[in-house]
């Protein structure tokens, strides 16, 4: 019993059992308490579940939102992985959406009518630019002056939101407006909807607000997934995230790779504004973020910080998103405010209580698995 003990505890859980079945199990334990709080409340659970997934996924339109929400988290969850694997907790994606945003508007109105659809590449490097400046910040900060990135991302935050809220008030602001907000973005300088790109490839789709910044933002995922793990560069960033002394043992520059990994993550959180502002608005508008940047953070680590973890975890909270909604519709004792509750238990039990379930799923799997099985009987 003592060498079956020892040899399952050494017991390692395999790479797809902890990047998927972990966060399956975290994630049925947010949905049983999230089940026990609307039974409290004299509603049925799975009632619930059947509207949130209706609402989710019911039809195309709903698809469709699900889908538009998914792919803020896309970007924004992409931005806080690429900074974790360089070891910094970025938590200033909403800042560096916001400053996105903002570059992504001064790019469209600068090229006017006069570039046509040029402004819509001008925007994308725009929105990057602006994130990754408002980035690289607290980037040099940390690697130059030994202030905290945590600290300095938080206060970017608060100095971003300030600064677009002076400008969608004054040198921005509508001419003859009241409201936060700039005039449109000139005709043609926007981003499809994905109904309209199937139309025209003989797909029929409801109308819905998806538009072609959710291609993109795939292909920002498997770029990230390609610089991290199939480029010198990524392999760089990785061992500053392990070890800076290893890293500089290396001779691997930790003050470059820190710059230049947070520079990146704020471009990726900038870019979040082609799916609102480009895709949608058409205009940039105050609060258009919607703690976005915020959420991001529990869809990288829901996603175990690897690109298709991150979008798997950006289509469920864009499910929880949507589907929300029709729950609040329908039953009459659940509020919107409840729904995020169980927005809150899903990142509580992804995020900070990620390991709960690690030992015995762990156990379990070193119970089952022949591999464990041998090296408890060569014990």
């Amino acid at each position: 019993m003592a060498v079956d003990q020892k040899a399952r505890a050494a017991y390692k859980l395999p790479l797809w059992a902890d990047l998927g079945v972990l966060p399956l199990v975290n994630l049925l334990a947010a949905f049983v308490v999230s089940g026990l709080v609307i039974w409290g409340l004299g509603e049925n659970p799975f009632t619930a579940l059947g509207l949130l997934v209706k609402g989710a996924f019911g039809y195309q339109e709903y698809t469709g939102y699900t889908f538009y929400y998914a792919t803020n988290f896309i970007f924004t969850g992409l931005a806080v992985s690429l900074a974790f694997h360089a070891g910094l907790f970025n938590i200033g994606g909403e800042g560096q959406a916001m400053m996105g945003g903002l570059g992504l508007t001064l790019a469209v109105l600068w090229a006017g009518d006069a570039l046509g659809w040029l402004a819509v590449p001008l925007a994308i490097l725009g929105a990057a630019a602006f994130g990754a400046a408002w980035a690289a910040v607290p980037a040099y900060l940390q690697a130059r002056r030994g202030s905290h990135v945590v600290i300095t991302t938080i206060m970017f935050n608060f100095i971003a939101s300030a600064l677009l809220s002076y400008l969608l008030v004054g040198p921005l602001q509508r001419p003859g407006g009241q409201m936060p907000e700039t005039r449109d973005f000139p005709e043609g300088a926007n981003l499809a909807h994905m109904h309209d790109v199937l139309g025209l490839l003989g797909i029929p789709f409801e109308s819905s607000p998806m538009n072609l910044s959710l291609p993109l933002a795939l292909l920002v995922a498997f770029g990230v997934w390609f610089l991290l793990w199939r480029t010198r560069f990524g392999y760089e960033i990785r061992v500053v995230g392990r070890s800076h002394d290893a890293a500089r043992f290396a001779g691997i520059s930790v003050t470059r790779v820190t710059i230049m990994a947070m520079a990146l993550s704020g471009a990726m959180a900038g870019m979040m504004g082609l799916n609102e502002l480009l895709g949608e608005q058409h205009r940039l508008i105050a609060n258009f973020t919607m703690g976005y940047g915020f959420v991001g953070i529990a869809v990288a680590f829901m996603g175990r910080n690897h690109p298709v973890g991150i979008v798997l975890a950006a289509l469920l909270f864009g499910a929880l998103y949507q589907g929300g909604t029709e729950i609040a519709f329908e039953m009459e004792n659940v509020t919107r405010d409840l729904v995020v509750v169980i927005q809150g238990l899903v990142i509580i039990f992804s995020g900070a209580m990620e390991h709960l379930f690690r030992r015995p799923v762990t156990r379990l799997f070193a119970r089952f698995d022949p591999a464990a099985r041998r090296a408890e009987a060569t014990a």
